[in-house]
C-alpha cells in the first residue's frame, strides 16, 4: 500500500494541476510533493502526471487514481469532521470526592455558565481514585499531596484543616485548646484515615461514645450545619459555611502538602479547557 502522504499529496496536485499550488496546498515543499508523486508512480508502476504545455494534466490512469483519492479524502475529512464536532459537543466530564463536588464545586458552577452557557460538565464523584484513560474523563480533582504517575498535578485549593461547628454548640469554646473540647461529640467520616490520625494525634478518641460517623463526609458536614458536633475539615469544603455564618471556626492547622490539585494526564479539548481555566481563576 503506497504512503498515506504520498496519495495526499497526489491528490492535491491532481486538484490544483500544479505542483507549486498544491505544495501551498499542504504547507509543504514543491520538491516534497514533486518527490511524494515519483515514488506514487514507482510504487503502481504506471505514469500518473504529465507535462502539458505550461501546466500539468493527469494520464488516464492518474485521472482513474485521482476520481477514487478525490472521493475517499472528502469521505475521511467528512467523517473527522463530524467526529471532532461530537467530541467537542460531549459534557466536559470531571472525576472528584463527593464533598469537594457538593460543598466547593458546585456552589460555583454557576458563574462558570455564565460565561460558557453551552459547555455542559458532567460531575463523577468518587471515593476512588479513578483511571483516566479508563473511566473516560477529561481530568480530575484529587485531595492529596499532588503526587500522581498517571497525570500533571496542578495545585488548586487549600486543605487547611479547620474545627468548625455551630455558634451554639461553639458557645465561649472558640479560640480553646482542642484538649479542652474533646468531651463534645464530635462528627467523622468512618473511612477518612487522615481524621482519625489527625484527632488521636490531639488527644480526642475517634472512637469515643459521644461520636458520630458517617459514611460520606457530605453527610458528616450536614450534621455539623444541623449542631450535632464539631468537625474536622479542609477549609475549601466550608468556605461558605465560614462566610455565612452557619458554621464558626474554633481552631485551623496547616497540613504541608495536602491540598487539592487538578490532574491531567492529556491535551484537553477546548470546553474542558476553559473549565480548567475558569477553575483556575
Amino acid at each position: 500500500m503506497p504512503s498515506l502522504a504520498a496519495l495526499r499529496a497526489f491528490d492535491a496536485v491532481a486538484f490544483c494541476k500544479s505542483y507549486s499550488e498544491a505544495a501551498r496546498l499542504l504547507n509543504v515543499t514543491e520538491a516534497a510533493m514533486r518527490q511524494h508523486v515519483r515514488n506514487l508512480e514507482k510504487a503502481l508502476g504506471y505514469s500518473l502526471v504529465e507535462r502539458k504545455g505550461r501546466g500539468l494534466s493527469l494520464t488516464e490512469n492518474g485521472e482513474r487514481l485521482s476520481a477514487t483519492t478525490s472521493q475517499s479524502f472528502e469521505n475521511l475529512f467528512d467523517c473527522i469532521i463530524a467526529m471532532t464536532s461530537e467530541n467537542q459537543q460531549k459534557p466536559v466530564k470531571v472525576a472528584l470526592p463527593p464533598s469537594f463536588a457538593e460543598n466547593w464545586l458546585m456552589p460555583r458552577l454557576t458563574s462558570f455558565w455564565v460565561d460558557h452557557p453551552a459547555i455542559e460538565v458532567e460531575l463523577a464523584p468518587s471515593l476512588r481514585i479513578l483511571d483516566l484513560r479508563q473511566e473516560d474523563v477529561d481530568f480530575a480533582i484529587r485531595y492529596g499531596d499532588g503526587n500522581w504517575s498517571d497525570g500533571t498535578s496542578t495545585y488548586l485549593a487549600s486543605a487547611e484543616f479547620v474545627v468548625v461547628g455551630r455558634p451554639d454548640i461553639i458557645g465561649e469554646n472558640q479560640g480553646q485548646n482542642l484538649s479542652t473540647l474533646k468531651a463534645l461529640p464530635w462528627l467523622f467520616e468512618v473511612s477518612r484515615t487522615e481524621h482519625r490520625v489527625w484527632a488521636e494525634a490531639r488527644g480526642i478518641n475517634f472512637d469515643a461514645s459521644q461520636n458520630r460517623h458517617f459514611p460520606t463526609n457530605s453527610l458528616v458536614i450536614s450534621a455539623a450545619r444541623t449542631g450535632q458536633g464539631l468537625s474536622v475539615q479542609s477549609r475549601a469544603l466550608v468556605e461558605g459555611d465560614l462566610a455565612n455564618g452557619s458554621l464558626v471556626e474554633v481552631k485551623s492547622e496547616a497540613v504541608q502538602q495536602l491540598g487539592y490539585y487538578l490532574v491531567i494526564d492529556r491535551d484537553l479539548r477546548q470546553p474542558a479547557l476553559a473549565l480548567t481555566n475558569w477553575l483556575l481563576k
